[in-house]
C-alpha cells in the first residue's frame, strides 16, 4: 500500500500497441494533413514570375529556414505573412516531412481546433474534452495554421493561452502561421511567440501567389490603379517657373517622398493647397511599394467612408469587418484628401479607430490634406499627427499646377 502507484490504473502491456494505434488514428482524424498532402518542399515554387530580386531572396530564405527546421526540429517556428504568401505551404511541408519519417504530427487550423474542442461538450461526442485537449497540447509536433483567424471570445483566448503556454513550458516542437499583426493577439500569447530563446520568426512579406497574375478583384478597396501614371519619374519639379523658395520646397518634398518610398516607416503627413502635387507624391510612394509586391491601399477619405457605409447594404458582398481590416492592417495605407470638417460622428469614430490602430502598431501610413495641422478638426487624430516621434509633417509651398506658373511669374515680376 505504500507504493506510489498503489490504486492507479495502468493499461495492460498487451494493449500498448492497440492504444498507440488508436491514438495515432485519432490524431490523424483530427489533423488536416490529408488536405495538404501535396504541400511538400518538392512542390514549393521558388521561381514565380513577377517577383523582384528582393522578394525572390525572401522566398528562398523562408524555404531554407523551413527545410532546416524540418530536418532538425527544435523549439518554435513562426511564419508571418500575407494571405497566399506561401507560409501555410511551408508549414505543411514541415509536417509532411516529419510524418514521412514516422513521427506523430498534428496539423490543424486554429478555428477548426477550437470547433473540435467545443464539440466535445455535446452529448454525441466520442471523446471527452480533457482527453482531446491533452492529445493536442502534448502532440510531439503541432502545426497551428492561421493563428488570429479565430473568433475572439474570452473562452477561445483562454483555451489558446492554455495550449500555447503548456507547449511553451514543455518546449515542444511547434510551428505557427499567422497573417495578422502580433499586436492583435493576446499579450500573454504574443510574449511567448517573441521569446527568441525558444521561437524563431520567418517574416514572409510577399504578394499573394494565388493572384500574382490576377487582375484587381471586383470591389477591391484601393483606387491605386486610377493613379498609375503618378510615379516619381513623371513628377514635374517646375524648376523653370517657381521662385527659389517654392522650388527648393518642392524639391525637398520630392526627396522626402522618394526616401519614404524606399524605406517606409511610421507616418508621413503632406499638407498644401489643392493641386500643389501632394497627391502625385503620395501616389508615387504607393506605386513604388506596389511594384515591390507589397499590399498597398490608396484611397481618398470620402471614398473610404463610402466603402465602409456600403458594407451595411444587405446586398453587399464584402462585410464591414473585412473592409475595416483591409484598411487598418494594410502594409501601406495612403489616405488622400484628409478632411474632418464636416464628417459625422460615425465617420470620425471609424477614422479614429483606423488611425489609433496604425499609430500603436507603427504601420506605414501617408496622409495628404489641404488643411494645416492646426486646422485638422478631430483632436485625437491631430494629436497623433503632431507626435514628431512617429509622424513627419511636411508643408508644401508650391501653388496649384493649374495656374501656379502664372502666379509665380507675377510674384517674380513684383519682386
Amino acid at each position: 500500500m505504500e507504493h506510489p502507484d498503489f490504486g492507479k490504473a495502468f493499461p495492460c502491456v498487451c494493449q500498448r500497441e492497440t492504444l498507440v494505434t488508436r491514438r495515432l488514428a485519432r490524431l490523424h482524424k483530427l489533423s488536416n494533413l490529408d488536405a495538404v498532402a501535396d504541400k511538400t518542399f518538392d512542390t514549393f515554387a521558388l521561381d514565380l514570375p513577377g517577383l523582384t530580386d528582393e522578394q525572390l531572396s525572401t522566398l528562398r530564405a523562408s524555404y531554407d529556414r523551413a527545410l532546416r527546421y524540418a530536418e532538425e526540429p527544435q523549439g518554435w517556428l513562426l511564419f508571418q505573412g500575407n494571405y497566399g504568401s506561401g507560409k501555410t505551404h511551408l508549414a505543411a511541408a514541415i509536417a509532411n516531412y516529419r510524418l514521412a519519417l514516422g513521427e506523430q504530427v498534428l496539423f490543424i487550423t486554429v478555428p477548426d481546433l477550437l470547433d473540435y474542442l467545443r464539440s466535445t461538450y455535446g452529448p454525441a461526442s466520442e471523446v471527452q474534452y480533457d482527453e482531446l485537449f491533452e492529445q493536442v497540447r502534448s502532440a510531439p509536433m503541432l502545426v497551428l495554421d492561421d493563428l488570429g483567424a479565430e473568433s475572439v471570445t474570452s473562452w477561445a483566448q483562454e483555451k489558446l493561452y492554455q495550449l500555447i503556454n503548456h507547449r511553451y513550458l514543455s518546449q515542444n516542437c511547434t510551428v505557427i502561421t499567422t497573417n495578422c499583426e502580433l499586436t492583435r493577439l493576446d499579450p500573454r500569447i504574443r510574449s511567448r511567440l517573441v521569446d527568441w530563446h525558444l521561437a524563431q520568426s520567418v517574416n514572409m512579406r510577399l504578394p499573394d501567389f494565388r493572384r500574382v497574375d490576377a487582375s484587381r478583384e471586383p470591389g477591391a478597396l484601393s483606387d491605386l490603379s486610377l493613379y498609375g501614371d503618378m510615379v516619381f519619374e513623371t513628377f514635374d519639379l517646375r524648376a523653370d517657373v517657381l521662385p527659389p523658395n517654392e522650388r527648393d520646397n518642392l524639391h525637398n518634398a520630392y526627396e522626402l517622398a522618394f526616401s519614404y518610398a524606399r524605406k517606409p516607416q511610421d507616418w508621413l503627413l503632406i499638407t498644401g493647397e489643392h493641386g500643389c502635387g501632394k497627391t502625385h507624391l503620395a501616389a508615387a510612394i504607393a506605386n513604388y511599394r506596389h511594384a515591390l509586391g507589397e499590399e498597398v491601399v490608396f484611397i481618398t477619405m470620402s471614398d473610404l467612408l463610402d466603402y465602409l457605409r456600403a458594407a451595411f447594404n444587405p446586398s453587399a458582398t464584402v462585410t464591414l469587418d473585412r473592409r475595416f481590416d483591409e484598411i487598418r492592417l494594410a502594409q501601406l495605407l495612403v489616405l488622400d484628401q484628409l478632411d474632418t470638417t464636416s464628417t459625422s460622428s460615425w465617420a470620425r469614430e471609424k477614422l479614429r479607430q483606423i488611425a489609433d490602430h496604425r499609430y500603436l502598431a507603427r504601420l506605414p501610413t501617408v496622409f495628404t490634406t489641404a488643411q494645416t495641422l492646426e486646422e485638422i478638426g478631430d483632436p485625437m487624430l491631430r494629436s497623433r499627427l503632431s507626435d514628431t516621434r512617429r509622424c513627419h509633417v511636411f508643408a508644401m509651398l508650391a501653388p496649384d499646377y493649374r495656374g501656379g506658373a502664372q502666379r509665380s511669374n507675377r510674384s517674380r515680376r513684383r519682386a
